[in-house]
Parts: structure tokens; sequence; C-alpha cells
């Protein structure tokens, strides 16, 4: 691997490539580091969570894989996302669902959750000066096993998971509260039909009353803010979701509340690279899962693919980086979870940087002057530059390993830790 001298040494060689175009590597990664990715809890112990309700994962969610070493309590989740913090450059976040609360070993419903079921995961995030972001969840229960909640025909179930949703907006914002740091709370739900309905709007109907008695108590938004997330299929749920890209939008926008675009919740030619922009004419921030599909909403690891790179330069390019709340959202079981974790916001990063890098201003005035030519090209040229160099130095700089080293330390948590579960 590299020393420090020459990782230095290809870092200005790439910074002085850049300054020809008019970038401020320097700047770049200042403000790739203040991003803060949202990462998802789940990834670390397969969705199992702490609750012991007695339910299958369900709601059209599959986990696949048996590798050794998934977290089985708090602690040992706590310790292996401070692992991987470790790992990746910059301070991040971390997503929690309802089911992670620490309940002792009673039996406390989804409705009775309280802050008190998650005083240590505040603790410990006040410790390391992080954030938490929340969602209900709305599945893996016996009241969800027929694939309904907030859209239920029987009234007694669906007031049951309005108050499941109250309950999560309380600890998110007592959350938010200790913090000092706004925690995002997001509502999703799996219900819809494997077959065509005869009746779209009834569910749809309902569940704008749910959501509607769920968000009646408005809360500090610097404390809390609420998000929904739409889905366009899942497993037993084919041909129809209540809970769907229009309507969520709509509902958004109406309530100015954050729309969240997930994406693996679109059909798979679609991309919610080009959603951004359209959503943010007509809501103040919103809240993006960034996962990958293959063929379906598999919930692959993230990469750095084509999507993914098109997602931040959406982010970079509509000047959206303070009005967009990234979090990743995957759980892949056949790898090494700690592993899972950094390579995806490694690459989240890394698809942020590139985004950072490109002479913007150039490119725009190429535009809008008409010159498609020369901003294709431009374009094509950045494909070559130098940003791994940035990267490097970028990692090195915020004390993390470079390159592949990091795995090296994986590996040695393996050995030591993960192995004796």
């Amino acid at each position: 691997m590299p020393t420090e001298a020459q990782l230095h040494q290809s870092y200005e060689l790439a910074k002085a490539h850049y300054a020809e175009l008019g970038v401020d590597v320097d700047r770049a990664i200042a403000r790739l580091l203040k991003i803060a990715i949202s990462i998802h809890c789940w990834q670390g112990d397969d969705v199992r969570g702490f609750e012991n309700a007695g339910s299958a994962l369900g709601g059209g969610l599959a986990v696949t894989g048996n590798y050794p070493g998934a977290a089985r309590s708090p602690d040992e989740l706590r310790r292996d996302f401070e692992k991987a913090l470790t790992l990746i450059p910059g301070k991040h976040r971390i997503n929690l669902h309802a089911i992670y609360g620490e309940f002792g070993g009673a039996k406390v419903d989804r409705t009775q959750i309280d802050v008190a079921h998650f005083s240590r995961w505040i603790d410990w995030a006040k410790s390391l000066g992080i954030g938490i972001d929340f969602n209900p969840t709305c599945f893996a229960h016996p009241r969800a096993a027929d694939g309904f909640t907030l859209t239920h025909r029987d009234p007694a179930i669906r007031q049951f998971w309005i108050e499941h949703c109250i309950a999560s907006r309380k600890i998110a914002a007592a959350m938010g509260a200790a913090l000092g740091t706004a925690a995002v709370n997001n509502i999703w739900i799996p219900d819809g039909f494997k077959d065509s309905p005869v009746d779209r709007k009834t569910p749809r109907e309902l569940l704008r009353t749910s959501l509607d008695a769920i968000t009646a108590d408005a809360f500090d938004t610097r404390h809390m803010l609420d998000a929904v997330e739409g889905k366009l299929f899942g497993i037993g749920t084919e041909s129809y979701t209540a809970g769907s890209h229009e309507f969520y939008l709509g509902y958004a926008i109406k309530r100015g509340i954050l729309l969240c675009l997930d994406a693996g919740h679109f059909h798979p030619t679609e991309s919610i690279a080009d959603k951004v922009s359209s959503v943010m004419c007509h809501l103040p921030e919103i809240l993006l899962h960034v996962s990958r599909g293959v063929r379906w909403d598999s919930d692959h690891v993230v990469v750095l693919n084509d999507d993914l790179r098109a997602t931040a330069e959406e982010i970079v390019r509509g000047d959206y980086v303070e009005r967009v709340h990234i979090g990743l959202d995957y759980f892949d079981a056949s790898i090494n979870r700690v592993a899972a974790w950094t390579i995806g916001v490694r690459c989240m990063q890394k698809a942020l940087l590139l985004a950072l890098l490109e002479p913007i201003e150039m490119l725009r005035r190429h535009e809008i002057s008409g010159d498609y030519t020369a901003r294709l090209a431009l374009l094509e040229e950045c494909k070559t530059l130098p940003a791994g160099a940035v990267w490097d130095w970028a990692c090195h700089s915020a004390g993390v390993p470079v390159g592949a080293r990091w795995m090296d330390e994986v590996k040695q948590y393996e050995r030591t830790v993960l192995s004796s579960r």
C-alpha cells in the first residue's frame, strides 16, 4: 500500500488536475465529510430485532444467507456498528426500527413502547456524538399476519397500528431532543394485494385517515421530521400497494412532510435520480433510502454503480445537499455484516465525492449556451479524472483505512469477535 508521502503526492497531482477545471478539491472533501449517512441497524442482525414477538419477518421482506456472526443483542449490535464507524470517514447516524428497543425480557407490545425502551441507544449515540433516525415496525407481528396494517378493514387492528405509529413519533421526538439533531421518523407499511383488487380506493382512503390520526399532534421539527415511504410492489403484493408513490407524494405535499424515495421501490427501469428534482420543487426536504435491487426489490448491498452515481449527482447538482436526508436500506446475510455496512456507506460517499468533484460551473455554462457537444465531451472526460487519489486522501485525513486496508480490520474483528457468536 502507498505511504503517506505517496498518498499526498498523488493527491496534490489530482488537485492540480481538478484545479484546471475550476474544481476546489479541498472544499469538495470538506463538504463530503459533513454529509451524514443514516446507517440502518437491521443489516447487522438480519431484521430480527429484540422484541421476540413470535412472528416471521413477513411484510414482503426476505433476508437470505446464513453468514455467521449476526448480532444477538443490542450491545453486540452497537459494538458492530462502532467497528464499522472506524472504517468510514466522517460522522454518521444510526437508523433504528421500533423492534430494536431493549425490553428486558418483558413482553411489550408495539403500542406500549416508549422512549425508556431506547434510553441506552440514546446514551450510546450521545457518547459518540451521532444522531438517531427511527421507524415504526408495521410488519413481523400477529396483527400484520394478513398483510394489512394502517389500511386494515378491522377498525381495532387499524387502531392498533395507528397507536404504534403515534408511539414511534413520540420516541423519535424524544431522541431528537436528547441528541440535538432531528430524528427522521419514517412510516412504511406492507399493505397490498397479490392479485388485482376490485376496490383500489378504500384502502387508500383508510390510509389517509390513519395518517391524519397519526400526525394530528405537531412536534418541533428541530426534534422530529415525519416521512412517508411508498412502494410499487413487494413479495405477496405484486399487483397493488395502498401506499404507492403517487399517494404519498400527494400526502407529503399536502402535509408538508418528507417523502421517502427508496431506490428499490419502483419499476426496475425507473431511477430515483430523475425524481429528486421533481419532488424537490414541491417539498422542502426529502428522505432517500439507498438500496440496490437486482431484478426486484432485493435490497442488495449498495455498490458504486451508475444508479448510485446518478442519485448523488442529482443531490449535488441541484444543490440539495442540505435538504436531502440520505439513509441506506438493505439486508444481506450472505456476507460479513460489518463489511456490508462499510461497503455501502463508502460507496455512497464515493458517489457523492465524484459528484462534488464535477466541474459543475463549466458544465452549466456549456448547457446554457447550447454547446451540448462540449457538455458531453467534458462529462466523459470527468470519468477518468483522478478521483481515486482524492478519495484515498479523504480517508487518510479522516483517520480511517485507505483502499482495501479496511478489510484486514474486518477479518481481524471476525476472528476475535464475530466467530464466538
